[in-house]
């Protein structure tokens, strides 16, 4: 299959573009036996050479600005990372500058030097119990009870259901509960997870953009005004501190419209004064396009033929990413 021509129909340059942008979170240093489908190095450093050879890979907030010029190249793509995980910079970081790729790392500043994310926790407290079940029933949720831990499948089936019962209650509930779960497994999960505030300034200074993420990675559709201006404002506020540089771009934590942010989060963004902000709605942009709610999609097949003709998919439907309304709200009183 002759990708190349196929990317150019389907992804134009000039008035017409259109602007593929992918997601990652992490890249591991080998696979993972529980999260086979996360990336690691390997299948990272071959991605980045189909994406090297296939597409004309931009910054995002240059692609953003190019879109609204109307001078965006044929087979443009932006790369996106979320949370801020350590290996973004140990692992990630020397295969895009290996590829020449420039990347946007999406940083949820409350992690950093030390913290950990609410579902690391369950991850790592389930992986590393070295019992043969762990009773959840001192939770309080209905449906966990006793979970097997026998093997790999049944530690990832724990996992999941621990995360879908616990991912919408409030952030105070969610961080209590995973510290009882902690506690219940017998482990102390690793405080290395996410990056220092020097690597984010490493990323920065090697040429990667950062983005903010919020502070605590919440639901902002369920948070009070006051607390999800503060989740956006703060995080945009910390970096900018942190690199003495601005911070144009934001993602939305989990990011699916209408059911983790809302109009009024997309007003609150506005009104912080990024430029563009990204969703994890699939679909690709155009100048139609509303610059904050941009989508993003990322294949998820292994082999070459198989990713590129996903690439080609996305764009040549065309399809109109989903958003939520109104998003040309005023923006929440400061």
């Amino acid at each position: 299959m002759m990708l190349r021509p196929l990317l150019r129909l389907a992804s134009p340059g000039g008035t017409n573009a259109r602007l593929s942008t992918l997601i990652f979170h992490r890249v591991l240093p080998r696979p993972d036996p529980l999260f086979p489908e996360e990336m690691d190095a390997a299948r990272f450093a071959q991605v980045c050479g189909w994406l090297a050879a296939w597409f004309n890979v931009l910054p995002l907030d240059a692609a953003v600005r190019r879109l609204d010029e109307g001078s965006l190249p044929p087979r443009a793509l932006a790369i996106t990372f979320d949370d801020g995980y350590a290996d973004n910079h140990d692992v990630a970081l020397p295969i895009l500058a290996r590829h020449r790729l420039p990347a946007t790392f999406f940083v949820a500043t409350g992690f950093l030097d030390g913290g950990r994310m609410w579902n690391d926790t369950v991850i790592e407290s389930i992986r590393h119990c070295d019992r043969p079940r762990l009773d959840l029933a001192a939770l309080g949720i209905d449906g966990l009870g006793t979970q097997p831990l026998g093997d790999a499948a049944a530690r990832r089936a724990a996992i999941d259901r621990v995360l879908k019962a616990i991912k919408y209650r409030p952030i105070d509930e969610r961080l209590a509960l995973t510290r009882r779960l902690a506690a219940l497994a017998g482990v102390r999960p690793s405080d290395h997870l996410m990056m220092r505030s020097e690597q984010v300034r490493a990323l920065h200074r090697a040429g990667m953009q950062i983005g903010a993420h919020t502070v605590s990675h919440p639901i902002l559709a369920k948070l009070p005004d006051d607390l999800a201006r503060a989740e956006i404002f703060h995080s945009k506020q910390r970096l900018e501190s942190l690199l003495d540089a601005p911070v144009p771009l934001f993602a939305y934590p989990n990011g699916k419209p209408g059911e983790d942010y809302d109009a009024r989060s997309v007003a609150i963004a506005r009104a912080a004064g990024f430029s563009a902000a990204v969703t994890t709605a699939k679909g690709v942009a155009d100048q139609r396009t509303d610059r904050f709610q941009l989508p993003r999609f990322t294949p998820w097949d292994r082999s070459r033929s198989r990713f590129g003709a996903r690439m080609v998919d996305n764009l040549w439907r065309g399809k109109r990413p989903e958003v939520v309304a109104a998003s040309t709200a005023g923006p929440i009183a400061t």
